[in-house]
């Protein structure tokens, strides 16, 4: 029988692309989107681990099910690791990817220091509460401006050395192999007979009454 874990998102492209990595085990990966609505979680933790554990640990005690979520963001060195956790709306709630571009730009006008990094933590957790944590990081340079037209968020201005391009330059396959989502995915792949093992013992177990007439 397949384990069922649940990825706290509704986003098709990452559905598939974790299906895709780990096809060669049996699971049974769902999202959001295949069970009736739930409340949505406020990432308002200080750190990419806080918010990942947050939208796991919820997802799991709500649905009954091993459920897997994600932070991410990118960190500034000049800029103290802004924008962090707060990089999808640098700009404010309703800012567009540009407009994050264009905050960050202007932020980092001052500065000759551009080193930076993408990071994220994924959190694995089940309805009890316990959690696995995976995390990756993947370093680079921001640009003086925009160059790219894949990718997404801050991808036109994070250029990676051993490419010679931003991550927007490059297919999303060859930045996949590298990014920072990439490299904690991986680690869960090359874990995940531990982590079947991790679930199946830390699982509530409900005890079975019989009928009484």
């Amino acid at each position: 029988m397949k384990q069922i874990l649940v990825l706290a998102s509704t986003n098709p492209g990452k559905t598939r692309e974790i299906r895709d990595l780990l096809k060669d085990f049996p699971l049974d990966i769902k999202n959001l989107t295949d069970f009736g609505p739930i409340p949505p979680v406020v990432e308002d933790g200080a750190t990419f681990d806080d918010n990942a554990y947050k939208k796991a640990a919820f997802t799991a005690r709500v649905l009954g099910y091993p459920a897997m979520a994600d932070d991410s963001g990118l960190c500034v060195e000049a800029l103290d690791g802004a924008p962090g956790v707060k990089s999808a709306r640098y700009a404010g709630d309703d800012a567009t990817d540009a407009d994050n571009v264009a905050r960050l730009l202007k932020e980092l006008a001052p500065h000759d220091n551009r080193k930076a990094a993408f990071e994220c933590v994924i959190s694995i957790a089940v309805p009890t509460g316990a959690a696995l944590t995976y995390e990756g990081r993947c370093e680079g340079i921001i640009t003086r401006e925009p160059a790219g037209d894949n990718g997404f968020g801050y991808d036109p201005l994070f250029f990676f050395p051993k490419f010679g391009k931003t991550f927007a330059q490059v297919p999303m396959e060859q930045k996949a192999q590298v990014s920072h989502r990439g490299t904690a995915l991986k680690q869960v792949a090359q874990e995940m007979d531990k982590i079947l093992e991790w679930i199946d013992i830390n699982m509530p177990r409900f005890e079975q009454v019989p009928c009484k007439e």
